[in-house]
């Protein structure tokens, strides 16, 4: 392909565990560093404002990811579309595909803050917030629901760098714009005493760096990725072939995060101090599966591009090889997690009931990491050979579905903490061996569209 630069990586030949790992480490070193925006807002919070301002950002957590779940299963059928035509070296139909995706989320960028603005007060009261909580997640939620484009726009220009193969610019404009968060938040927070409106401030400013400076890159290319904002262009056929991938992906991550609104509803019925103990598992939590999460969609692109250069046999070699790193580093990461859980815990709110709720979730729901591995390599490989309808009501039945009902019937069994804290492990083991069982299959194995 002619107008491919050095930054570009295809991973259509070569060591296939040097290429996972040369791709998925800056991914997850960038993965990691975004996960620090709303992570640091909770640890400015819990220790300068106190474990109301703790608990109301943990609240918040189900419903921005919501939103936020519609537009990255959205990007995911972006990222295969380009994937599958950067693999194929249908240059025209890559350019093709990078126009068309950003006047979607152009868009889209309107909908979602009109939308998440407006829905604010009805979701908290869906999850039976507190009163003493209701008010500053309000504020802290219409505050970033004003500046999501910024979140927006940067997922999806490193959505499409990382659909060619790279993984690097995205993490440096993490970077840059991580320590901007980090130092507004204790500017804003610390010094001005702006509140939980502070950290929110903080965090929309912080992102909309990200998202300018993506862009500009994307717009300074000369590869046929480049963004042509004169020629701005929807083609019929490509959006198709995005909504094939993107909407059973949107409505498998939107709903699945929608049903977290009632996970948290069952944890807001027992004190504060549990709900701020939850929060920081959750912080905590979002950290340690970012492995996995990364290795997801590492396995998307190659497979993407595999699929797309039609070599089947090397694309499943590469979903063995990234399911082995991922159960590796699942072990890695889970030995300092049980043993340091309460200092980490500690970053977050120093109260004593605080930190035992927060180390009673860690301990007895991280080791099932094991097992979540498999829903989420697998569920990122077929998404990348352009099979996500299947993934989609898998993951909808057993996120969805099956936890509601398990919570249902085991909290009105026995009303107790330890039944919704098991929530999420039942429903990971359930989607695992379903989606093991599916590839097993290898229907999925008929859903490539590079030719469409």
């Amino acid at each position: 392909m002619a107008a491919r630069r050095a930054r570009d990586h295809s991973m259509t030949h070569g060591n296939i565990l040097r290429q996972l790992l040369l791709y998925s480490l800056p991914l997850l070193a960038g993965n990691f560093f975004q996960q620090c925006y709303n992570t640091v807002d909770s640890i400015v919070l819990g220790n300068f404002v106190g474990k109301a301002a703790l608990a109301a950002v943990g609240t918040t957590t189900p419903i921005i990811n919501t939103l936020i779940g519609l537009f990255l299963g959205l990007s995911a059928g972006i990222g295969v579309v380009i994937s599958q035509f950067y693999g194929a070296q249908e240059e025209e139909k890559v350019g093709q595909a990078v126009q068309t995706s950003l006047v979607l989320v152009l868009v889209l960028c309107g909908a979602f803050t009109v939308v998440g603005v407006a829905m604010v007060p009805a979701m908290l009261r869906l999850m039976a917030t507190p009163a003493d909580v209701f008010g500053p997640a309000q504020e802290y939620l219409r505050i970033y629901f004003a500046g999501v484009s910024g979140l927006l726009l940067y997922n999806l220009g490193s959505g499409i760098l990382r659909a060619v193969g790279d993984s690097r610019r995205p993490l440096y404009f993490l970077l840059f714009s991580a320590a901007i968060n980090t130092v507004l938040d204790l500017l804003f927070v610390a010094v001005f005493h702006w509140g939980i409106a502070g950290a929110a401030i903080a965090t929309i400013v912080a992102q909309a760096l990200s998202a300018l400076l993506v862009l500009g890159v994307l717009t300074a290319s000369r590869s046929c990725y480049r963004v042509q904002w004169r020629n701005l262009k929807v083609q019929r056929g490509i959006l198709r072939n995005i909504f094939v991938v993107g909407v059973p992906s949107a409505l498998q991550l939107a709903v699945t995060s929608f049903s977290n609104v009632f996970v948290q509803s069952y944890v807001n019925r027992f004190a504060s101090s549990c709900m701020a103990g939850w929060a920081a598992y959750q912080k905590i939590d979002a950290f340690a599966i970012l492995p996995m999460t990364t290795l997801s969609v590492t396995a998307t692109t190659f497979v993407g591009q595999n699929v797309g250069a039609g070599n089947w046999e090397r694309a499943k070699r590469g979903i063995r090889c990234s399911l082995a790193i991922a159960t590796v580093v699942a072990v890695v990461v889970l030995v300092p997690l049980m043993l340091f859980a309460r200092p980490l815990c500690g970053l977050f709110n120093q109260e004593p009931e605080v930190l035992d709720y927060g180390v009673y979730f860690i301990r007895l729901i991280s080791p099932f990491y094991l097992i979540a591995n498999f829903n989420q390599i697998y569920a990122g490989a077929l998404r990348g050979a352009g099979d996500a309808k299947i993934p989609m009501f898998i993951m909808l039945f057993s996120f969805v579905a099956f936890r509601q009902v398990y919570l249902l019937v085991t909290y009105r069994l026995f009303g107790t903490l330890l039944p919704v804290a098991l929530g999420y492990p039942v429903g990971w083991i359930v989607c695992s061996v379903i989606l093991l069982l599916y590839y097993r299959s290898g229907k999925w194995m008929k859903h490539s569209f590079v030719t469409s």
